[in-house]
């Protein structure tokens, strides 16, 4: 069974999230840490757990979703893997961290592009991979169907979506592929978001005020 850590980091208030199971094999994605504390925190949450991390992942490349790729990659000796086109946001992610003021070092290149229809593999678990983009122009989600839940970066929130104001963003993009991608799920899946609290497709099809 996935257990989920949910971390929250950096002054964007980002969540970052560990997937592990009884292996103890496990996969970090988004990580947001960017000072020292954030860094000991997580590390001392893999530590304390026995936990091997094996896969760095990003939903997709926005500066406060990628400040801890660096520091990841180096700790745990881990190839980034996100979806190919991302390539182009994680490079001005240095400009935006510029423009917010915020520590970065960085990012290694990525080891492993991922798209729609692959899966993630690690310990004796799976997660499928689904192509959502309108928050950031290659967006990804990461669902595991048998547990219900889906780890879905910045693409729906509690009572809200993903801004679409910034570079590559597109409003009705997001909408549509809200509906055609995330909607048509089984209702009873919990929804960790890049931000906030979690919450379930059920809810926001029922409630959300975009829909």
């Amino acid at each position: 069974m996935i257990q989920i850590k949910k971390f929250t980091f950096n002054p964007f208030q980002e969540n970052t999230y560990l997937l592990y199971d009884d292996t103890k094999e496990c996969i970090i994605v988004d990580p947001g840490c960017f000072n020292k504390s954030e860094r000991e925190e997580l590390v001392s949450f893999i530590q304390s757990n026995g936990l091997k991390p094996i896969k760095l992942l990003n939903t997709h490349a926005h500066i406060d979703h990628v400040l801890g790729n660096s520091f990841v990659a180096e700790k745990y000796n881990l190839g980034l893997e996100l979806y190919n086109s991302e390539l182009n946001m994680l490079e001005l992610a240095a400009t935006s961290a510029k423009l917010y003021g915020v520590p970065y070092d960085g990012s290694p290149e990525p080891s492993n592009f991922l798209k729609e229809g692959d899966q993630i593999e690690f310990g004796n678990s799976v997660l499928d991979v689904l192509f959502v983009p309108g928050h950031a122009p290659d967006h990804l989600v990461f669902l595991n169907d048998n547990q219900k839940f889906l780890i879905g970066g910045d693409v729906l929130f509690k009572g809200s979506i993903g801004r679409t104001d910034l570079p590559g963003g597109n409003h009705d993009q997001l909408l549509n592929n809200i509906r055609e991608k995330i909607f048509v799920l089984d209702g009873a899946i919990t929804v960790y978001s890049g931000h906030g609290e979690e919450t379930t497709i059920e809810a926001e099809v029922r409630t959300n005020p975009f829909f």
